[in-house]
């Protein structure tokens, strides 16, 4: 197509490329948006929902550790329920960014954004 051009015709390849990329991480943002992972702490009695992108959309406490005696306890038990939702997210979200760089043909561990 661009052949008489030189190393131009390279570059529309490449700018091809890059936007199908920026497309398909649209879009792979959209979807992130959709799966949820959930995070837990004190064996189960503290429970916190996210989506994969990391936006907290769910709690959910047993009324079994409800004791103002604990109270820094309970805190605790939120906090790390919450902290254990945003990490599987942010897992999450990386293992689907590496099936996407893996289809585009790009290098294993490569960060993208870039």
């Amino acid at each position: 197509m661009l052949k008489g051009l030189g190393g131009l015709g390279d570059m529309a390849g490449m700018m091809k490329k890059a936007k199908e990329m920026q497309d398909k991480m649209a879009q792979m943002q959209d979807e992130l948006q959709n799966v949820m992972v959930t995070g837990e702490s004190g064996a189960g009695l503290v429970k916190a929902t996210a989506t994969a992108k990391g936006d907290l959309t769910a709690l959910e406490i047993d009324p079994s550790i409800f004791n103002s005696d604990d109270k820094e306890v309970v805190e605790d038990l939120i906090l790390a329920a919450i902290k254990d939702a945003q990490a599987k997210a942010a897992e999450k979200s990386q293992e689907e960014l590496s099936k996407m760089t893996e289809g585009l043909g790009l290098p294993a561990g490569m960060k993208l954004p870039f």
